[in-house]
């Protein structure tokens, strides 16, 4: 006679995205002071939205996508100490630093947050770091009709790489800050982009499904 299945009283935690890879520990706290240090003085600006200023900062080098351009725009280059930060985003993600001609620097102060996103499709993976406070990274993706959904704390120092379907099929996001968060995130281009990247229109990749970035 078979024996009835018992029911799960101790439920497994959601799997994480395949493609998904999280290393805690990346950076030293020397390192991350070095670094926020350096991070505080660069030239933020509001994040803007086809017209809606976030609460968020943001600064772009190599280039910045212009979202009420739509469009990839040249940015200043990086600055040597993010340079040295590329090599490192480089090899956690198995690329070469060159790959990541893109580099986002965001501040969020409390009360800021990301509403649930896909980076654009201009972009391909994605290395971010996180420095000062830990965020919940947020995951979600519609199967049979019911969302799927994963959350692991993006903690102070360490980097997380979007790859596959973490990239392509899941949405993310982060929930309201409650106290100062700075993160680094390198892109780099889908093979289709990079070789038309200068003043190349991205009309139509728009990934996004919240304004709140």
């Amino acid at each position: 006679m078979r024996r009835a299945e018992q029911p799960d009283l101790f439920p497994r935690e959601p799997a994480l995205p395949e493609g998904f890879k999280y290393q805690p520990g990346f950076l030293s706290a020397d390192e991350e002071r070095d670094l926020v240090g350096r991070v505080e003085a660069l030239p933020f600006a509001g994040f803007e939205f086809h017209g809606f200023t976030g609460k968020r900062r943001v600064v772009s080098f190599g280039w910045k996508y212009d979202f009420n351009e739509r469009q990839l725009q040249e940015a200043d280059d990086m600055p040597p100490f993010l340079l040295s930060l590329r090599r490192r985003a480089a090899a956690f993600a198995g690329l070469s630093p060159d790959d990541f001609q893109h580099v986002l620097v965001t501040e969020y102060s409390p009360g800021a947050g990301i509403g649930w996103h896909r980076d654009k499709a201009v972009f391909d993976e994605v290395v971010g770091i996180s420095l000062v406070a830990p965020c919940n990274f947020r995951f979600r993706r519609k199967r049979a009709g019911k969302w799927e959904r994963a959350t692991v704390v993006a903690e102070p120092r360490s980097a997380y790489l979007l790859a596959g379907p973490a990239r392509t099929e899941w949405e993310h996001s982060i929930p309201e800050m409650d106290r100062l968060r700075y993160s680094i995130t390198f892109r780099n281009f889908r093979a289709a982009a990079g070789s038309t990247q200068r003043g190349s229109s991205c009309n139509g990749a728009a990934q996004d499904v919240s304004p709140r970035r």
